[in-house]
């Protein structure tokens, strides 16, 4: 076996830190996991610690194989109690932070973000661009995307709310020697340097450039607007011609922040977006209806890490330090521990009022929660394309498959076989090829299946229609450059044991022995190879399960499109019966409804409200689509066999 199996017939190591019985308290706290170096492993929480412990202490077989390799480096388990489980929470989420266990979930921030901040520590604060999150005592403001964006809107702020823009050592200088710094002689520094406004006039200043960045647009706004017309009013037209350049920065920077919502909303979308292995964040942060910054996370999921879990730990994540939590936060998933959730950010806002976590159903907040999911799903599809595309990272890939399933040589030519069926009918297959890690997308093959039992019995066919491929290429010798290029070195199919099994008999009575086979089964992610009665756990965070978890996808992907395409052909072909009905008309039809399934089940009065579709037109269409002879005509039609290149 290899290094990342586990072999379940060795000694149980956990006896050696097994807690006696009634040991472990009932209360409330959180647990820690150790190995011999006393590095931390994992850190979690339990409303009742003995509960939650004695699940570690059952079977090995019967835990998931991540707790499987996080128990087989353990050496030793610690809790604490504490009080009620708002502690818990908050005290796991402080560990986990200080330790960085490496079986914990680990978020992949986005540190490139820049912030405005205001740096209020400081006796003459300044607004700066900063990238560094612990300024002491500093307002922060954003995250934004763009660095460019932000230096816009922090010139537009600085023409409308002139405040020190001098460094330490000049403003230093300057104070000392009563010389204004060389910003204030150009007209940019609006700092107490320039001997043109006093430290109290000055912070009274900045405090409003912090009301207006918090959200206090409209008021802010009003307050310069009125003051320049005093100035008019009172002939004081050099302070009213700046008052109104202050007053048309200002609308700038209100035009760059898009209103999502009402002026006085404020509050912070989390949307969430994931598969197998990983998982996207993408949070919109919201102040006076405007949407002032953005987000993103990317996380490595494992087995046990429900949507809810992911987003409890995010809401921890997003407000560290000193960011704090809005009234209201909207998720695209109810986290596991709302109510503590709740009442651990709420003590984050003193005096400030009970933070409300919900999930939006309807109206401007549920198509704003709609747009962050979006975000994460791109920002998802975005992160496995540049994992994908780094040849490091595939090549890593190749060599640790190559070890864990125990092969003399690399997998450079890797081939997968996924079966896809509607209820049981229309069964087709197909197979995909990856070369040194990518698609070889002009050696994909369709496969039709007549008949069969099984997904098992599909898997067989399939694989023994390759097998005979393989064979007369050998026998025949016409190979096209290149040997490996025809015969693969891995050929993987969707599915656990059974299937391996499968696919296994179909080469063994073909006479292919060299082959090297494996399979994959969904959820788990476990990798079977035949003729071994366990499976090769792979680490979740590794390359090769990564790959493997593409190729999987891509036949899935293959499959399902072929089958939807059949299915479409199918319905065009009883669509063509019907008296009146042209190819182009058949085309609309398709193209409105999306899918075959949906063109069936459409209605009467759903098909005349198309254009061109009367009344007795769509009586025809619904007699040839939607009654049971046609069904079980398209489910023959489905059935019949040939192979598709």
């Amino acid at each position: 076996m290899t290094e990342e199996r586990i072999d379940w017939r060795s000694r149980d190591r956990r006896d050696a830190f097994k807690p006696a019985a009634g040991e472990i308290p009932t209360s409330p706290g959180v647990y820690r996991f150790s190995d011999p170096q006393g590095r931390v492993l994992y850190i979690g929480k339990a409303k009742n610690l003995r509960a939650r412990l004695s699940n570690y202490f059952q079977p090995l077989r019967s835990l998931q194989p991540r707790t499987q390799r996080m128990l087989s480096l353990a050496t030793q388990v610690d809790w604490t109690v504490v009080a009620s489980d708002t502690e818990s929470l908050v005290l796991e989420h402080t560990w986990i932070t200080q330790f960085k266990p490496p079986f914990n979930v680990q978020f992949k921030d986005d540190k490139t973000y820049p912030y405005l901040a205001v740096t209020l520590g400081e006796e003459a604060p300044r607004l700066i661009i900063t990238r560094n999150e612990k300024i002491k005592r500093a307002k922060y403001f954003g995250p934004f995307p763009k660095v460019w964006a932000i230096r816009e809107t922090a010139a537009l702020l600085q023409q409308a709310f002139p405040i020190r823009t001098c460094n330490d050592a000049d403003y230093k200088r300057a104070m000392q020697s009563g010389k204004p710094c060389l910003p204030s002689q150009i007209g940019q520094c609006g700092g107490p340097c320039s001997q043109s406004i006093s430290i109290e006039d000055h912070r009274a200043r900045v405090n409003e450039l912090v009301a207006f960045l918090g959200g206090n647009y409209q008021a802010q706004f009003r307050k310069l607007q009125r003051e320049m017309r005093e100035a008019a009013a009172e002939q004081r037209y050099e302070d009213a011609a700046k008052l109104r350049d202050q007053v048309s920065a200002v609308e700038h920077v209100m035009e760059k922040n898009a209103i999502v919502l009402g002026h006085d909303v404020d509050l912070d979308v989390f949307g969430l977006r994931s598969d197998e292995l990983s998982a996207a964040v993408h949070q919109f942060i919201i102040r006076g209806g405007r949407v002032r910054g953005e987000r993103s996370w990317i996380v490595d999921v494992e087995l046990d890490d429900s949507p809810g879990r992911l987003l409890e730990q995010v809401l921890q994540t997003a407000y560290e330090g000193e960011r704090e939590p809005p009234p209201e936060i909207l998720v695209s998933i109810q986290p596991d521990e709302t109510s503590g959730l709740e009442q651990a950010l709420s003590s984050q806002r003193p005096r400030r009022g009970q933070v409300r976590i919900r999930v939006p159903e309807r109206g401007d907040k549920a198509q704003l929660m709609e747009r962050a999911r979006l975000n994460a799903g791109e920002n998802l599809v975005r992160y496995k394309m540049k994992r994908a595309a780094d040849i490091t990272s595939r090549t890593d890939a190749l060599a640790e498959l190559q070890s864990a399933l125990g092969m003399s040589e690399a997998p450079l030519r890797i081939e997968c076989i996924d079966v896809s069926h509607l209820q049981g009918t229309g069964v087709v297959a197909s197979l995909v090829v990856f070369e040194d890690g990518t698609p070889a997308k002009s050696e994909y093959r369709k496969y039709r299946i007549e008949e069969t039992r099984d997904d098992t019995d599909s898997i067989y066919q399939v694989v023994s229609r390759r097998a005979a491929q393989l064979n007369q290429l050998a026998i025949s010798g016409e190979l096209p450059t290149g040997a490996y290029r025809a015969r693969p070195h891995l050929l993987i199919v969707d599915g656990g044991e059974p299937q391996v099994k499968a696919a296994h008999r179909a080469l063994s009575e073909a006479g292919i022995d060299d082959l090297a086979l494996c399979g994959i089964a969904k959820r788990l992610e476990e990798i079977w190879l035949p003729e071994d009665p366990y499976p090769v756990i792979l680490p979740r965070a590794s390359e090769a399960l990564f790959l493997v978890q593409r190729i999987r996808d891509e036949a899935h992907r293959f499959a399902i499109t072929f089958q939807r395409k059949r299915r479409s052909t199918a319905i065009a072909s009883q669509l063509a019966e019907v008296p009146g009905l042209g190819p182009k008309r058949v085309q609309q039809l398709l193209r409105h409804f999306g899918s075959a399934t949906r063109l069936r089940s459409a209605s009467v009065d759903e098909l005349t409200a198309l254009p061109g579709i009367g009344s007795r037109m769509a009586e025809h269409i619904v007699k040839h689509v939607a009654g049971s002879e046609a069904n079980t005509a398209n489910a023959k039609l489905e059935g019949a066999e040939s192979n598709v290149d």
